[in-house]
């Protein structure tokens, strides 16, 4: 083979990795775009449970739990809080909230689980203290987006329905690291929503997700991965989620929102968390998630090689017809989850992602470490 013959390869390889993307956007994200929650003729409202998992976040409780104290639902609803050996001042605090609000329960835990790390023993505890069938988990550094977030969840529910995936934002705020973090924050709703749409569904998201407690117990709780300190959330949902028993809920009266963090070495070590559980997903979730991160992971530098080594014509081509799909079905998928100040620079932070996925592929091997904080 001569060097032509290795430039032919080269551009080869860069279309297939262009058409892998291509297939991603048209097949899984178009969904979310054009979706439309379907209109039923008769509703019905449930009881609900929300649950918030809390340890040492006097001030987040102070900040935030009001705000899923005053939502506007007519049913029968609690607020339970579990307290999980906390040495704050959280105790306190929300013995004075219950002097207020009668719907608020607390759940206080005073020892450690001996052999299960981070949240899902406190999570555990608070389901299985809970009254009613429906709960709705959220952090305590979350507060729903709208007094109306327990009824719109809710709403999502029928006799199928077991799971409801919803999407928790992070407040908008000025600076490049709010930027990266919502977009990163997006991206990941936009995989995850979508592919429940295709009747795939992988993972939810602890900051705004809502289950039946049967499920839960069917089961047995977490405890396939209990010794796993994170993927209360996402790893739960892998096991649990089917095509038939779950469902999205996209109104922004449904969304949560948070402060997102306030330096990089905050979000890697959070997102770092995160990847870690991303290991023990189904084989199938792995091998989809996994062949869409290195489609984008290789695409900017099989571009730049093609320009280089090949024909910058033809790479510029190539480029644009992605750039094009990228645009038409980002743009609908962002005034969804009303992320759309964020369209004129999908462009810059989708270059970014090569270095994103660099920095963060080390997580998919590494031990996670035993702590929910």
């Amino acid at each position: 083979m001569n060097l032509n013959d290795y430039r032919q390869i080269l551009f080869y390889v860069f279309c297939l990795v262009t058409l892998v993307q291509v297939f991603y956007y048209l097949f899984f994200f178009l969904r979310l775009a054009l979706y439309r929650s379907k209109t039923r003729a008769t509703t019905q409202t449930h009881p609900v449970s929300v649950i918030i998992c809390a340890r040492d976040e006097a001030a987040n409780l102070a900040k935030n739990l009001p705000g899923s104290l005053v939502q506007q639902y007519s049913t029968t609803h609690e607020v339970i809080v579990v307290d999980d050996n906390s040495f704050d001042d959280s105790k306190y605090l929300l013995e004075g909230f219950q002097k207020t609000f009668k719907q608020l329960h607390v759940v206080e835990l005073k020892q450690e689980a001996i052999g299960i790390p981070g949240k899902k023993f406190p999570l555990s505890m608070g389901i299985k203290a809970a009254k009613y069938e429906v709960v709705l988990l959220t952090d305590a550094d979350c507060v729903p987006a709208t007094e109306h977030w327990i009824d719109k969840m809710q709403e999502s529910y029928d006799e199928f329905t077991e799971i409801v995936l919803g999407y928790g934002a992070y407040h908008k705020k000025k600076g490049l690291l709010n930027k990266i973090v919502r977009w990163e924050t997006f991206h990941t709703a936009l995989q995850y929503l979508s592919y429940a749409l295709a009747g795939t569904p992988y993972m939810g998201v602890g900051r705004n997700l809502s289950y039946k407690r049967v499920v839960f117990f069917r089961h047995k709780g977490f405890s396939a991965h209990n010794q796993i300190p994170s993927g209360d959330d996402d790893l739960f949902i892998n096991m649990a989620a089917t095509k038939k028993n779950t469902k999205i809920n996209i109104d922004p009266g449904a969304f949560t929102l948070s402060d997102s963090p306030r330096s990089w070495g905050q979000w890697i070590r959070q997102k770092s968390r995160h990847y870690s559980t991303g290991k023990f997903y189904k084989p199938s979730h792995k091998f989809l998630l996994g062949l869409y991160s290195f489609s984008l992971f290789m695409f900017y530098p099989l571009l730049a090689a093609t320009i280089l080594f090949y024909n910058w014509q033809w790479a510029l081509i190539v480029f644009g017809i992605r750039f094009l799909i990228q645009a038409v079905v980002l743009y609908p998928s962002m005034k969804k989850l009303k992320e759309q100040g964020l369209y004129p620079w999908f462009l810059f932070i989708d270059i970014g992602m090569f270095f994103y996925y660099l920095i963060f592929a080390v997580s998919l091997i590494k031990k996670p470490k035993p702590s929910w904080k």
